[in-house]
């Protein structure tokens, strides 16, 4: 014997059954939007927090699990404690950088800030460097999840770096190298 329960019956009774509770973190987390500007100010807020001499407020620029190869220490830093150890002796020469070039590229969630910048220090030495910022979006803000930075493998002049792509500048050599 067939019985047949009707369309209206059906769905009053699929409406009012429990539904499984979603977390926030099953939920696929949408795409948070960000303009080339806007991924050019984070270099901003991490080069101000250097300016601050505090190694906690640089830190804290990165991603719980970021990693950074930086310029002036042959051990990669994988976790919140190590980076934050480079920065106690960095932040002592107190730099200051500046941006010489930059590209940006875009996606869900992640953003690339790759370029060359140059740090100046308080004793008035110089380095000229290659960057890479890889940004994640960790649903409340932009952090940092990989940074690198190597000295440039060949000497810099300042005419160099300010000509445009493609124009070849003076090659006077990089006056100092940390």
């Amino acid at each position: 014997m067939k019985i047949a329960i009707p369309a209206v019956a059906l769905a009053g009774l699929l409406s009012t059954a429990p539904t499984p509770a979603v977390s926030k973190a099953q939920q696929p987390m949408s795409c948070a939007r960000v303009s080339e500007q806007q991924v050019a100010a984070l270099f901003d807020r991490w080069n101000a927090s250097l300016g601050t001499g505090d190694p906690d407020k640089v830190a804290a620029n990165y991603a719980p699990d970021g990693v950074l190869l930086a310029t002036v220490s042959n051990r990669p830093r994988k976790t919140p404690a190590d980076i934050r150890e480079y920065f106690v002796k960095f932040l002592k020469a107190k730099p200051v950088g500046k941006i010489d070039s930059r590209t940006v590229k875009i996606g869900c969630n992640i953003a690339q800030d790759v370029g060359t910048y140059t740090f100046r220090f308080a004793d008035g030495k110089t380095v000229h460097a290659r960057y890479t910022y890889v940004y994640e979006w960790n649903g409340e803000k932009w952090l940092i999840a990989h940074h690198h930075s190597s000295a440039m493998p060949e000497p810099v002049a300042d005419a160099e770096r300010a000509a445009p792509s493609g124009e070849p500048g003076k090659r006077a050599g990089n006056a100092s190298k940390r």
